[in-house]
């Protein structure tokens, strides 16, 4: 899932890890390597599930040692938090072992989480894979102690008296409808349809970002678009937007760099439209030969008029950014993992980890290919 300015969130469960007589633990961390690599590139966090780790699935102490050096600073830098849930006393022991050797900077991302009520503090339980022994275990848990039901139960009914601010929005969308001035949360067509003024299609906010963000100072910004701004901050830009405000990214490049990402994904449907979604999946089993003619079809002729504009002056304004990827740091590769997941998801919302790869690999080629691919 994602926190609320798009963080990856990473789930590792312990209940579904098989027994270790039937896994090589060095394959067991290629394979979590392999899963990170797709993610460390940008901001991301990563919560584990400790329920259900056993004698028969448990890794040795050594391996935990050998996957905390294997886990280089590539994959710690971007990391935000790292939440234990239901940590036992194992882990506190291993902790102590290890901690001698681990980063003071390191360990003040780690958190320990007892209940999940507590988790839902800190990330929206409904944007994580929770598995139904976890949910057991943490029934289990609440059920010995009553002080932490209660308050449970407290944090629980807080969060579904929250339905004034839920029907607020459903209220917005299905009665009174937006107000004319909104960008985000919208169609492209609503955006259209209110702003008379707008050229070649390209909401005003979209061109605002692209704007600056094509300064020289702004560009030339390392780790653009993979590094995170200050929530609150990009709230507030995001409501003077919708109230036909003018906006001030505070000469911040991050804040205008990440608000371009969430008017993306707070679109109704991607801009690479929910048609398509099933085709870009099949990049990969595409030969090389075949390739820049099945893409030319999807974005040339299937691609509707407006967010084919759209989407050409995004990827030429990203490719300008991979142009100075000696400085920014952010190749094309690197844009494709951050915008990727921005530009198609599936109509029901959740996207599966065997979809990153070729969405990332789509969208890592409309930016290397764009001057053959992008012709009108």
């Amino acid at each position: 899932g994602d926190d609320e300015i798009g963080r990856r969130i990473i789930v590792v469960s312990a209940c579904k890890l098989p027994p270790s007589k039937e896994l090589n633990p060095d394959i067991l961390l290629r394979y979590l390597m392999f899963t990170l690599d797709k993610y460390v590139e940008q901001d991301y966090s990563v919560v584990y599930f400790h329920c259900g780790l056993t004698s028969k699935n448990k890794p040795p102490l050594s391996w935990l040692w050998k996957a905390y050096k294997a886990f280089d600073r590539k994959y710690k830098k971007n990391l935000k938090a790292l939440y234990l849930v239901h940590p036992t006393n194992f882990i506190r022991i291993v902790w102590q072992m290890l901690r001698p050797a681990i980063s003071v900077k390191f360990g003040r991302k780690m958190m320990y989480v007892n209940y999940l009520h507590e988790l839902n503090q800190y990330l929206s339980l409904e944007k994580l894979c929770i598995p139904e022994p976890v949910l057991e275990y943490d029934k289990l848990l609440l059920s010995k102690n009553p002080r932490a039901a209660e308050l449970a139960r407290q944090s629980f009914e807080k969060a579904e008296k929250l339905p004034e601010q839920t029907d607020a929005k459903v209220t917005v969308k299905e009665s009174l409808s937006p107000p004319p001035t909104q960008q985000f949360g919208v169609s492209l067509q609503f955006i259209k349809e209110n702003n008379a003024n707008m050229v070649d299609s390209i909401p005003p906010v979209v061109r605002q970002c692209v704007e600056f963000l094509t300064q020289p100072d702004a560009l030339e910004t390392e780790g653009i678009f993979r590094r995170s701004a200050n929530i609150s901050v990009i709230k507030e830009l995001q409501r003077a937007c919708n109230r036909g405000e003018p906006i001030s990214f505070r000469n911040d490049p991050h804040n205008a760099a990440v608000l371009l990402k969430t008017f993306l994904r707070d679109l109704e449907e991607p801009l690479m439209t929910f048609d398509l979604y099933e085709e870009i999946l099949k990049f990969q089993t595409w030969s090389h030969r075949d390739k820049p003619r099945q893409v030319k079809i999807l974005i040339l002729e299937r691609l509707p008029l407006d967010n084919y504009k759209l989407l050409k002056y995004i990827i030429q304004f990203l490719w300008k950014v991979q142009d100075r990827s000696c400085l920014n740091k952010m190749t094309s590769s690197n844009l494709a993992v951050v915008f990727g997941p921005n530009l198609a998801w599936p109509p029901n919302g959740q996207m599966s980890l065997q979809a990153i790869a070729p969405i990332n690999a789509f969208t890592d080629f409309l930016l290397e290919n764009q001057e053959s691919i992008f012709i009108i």
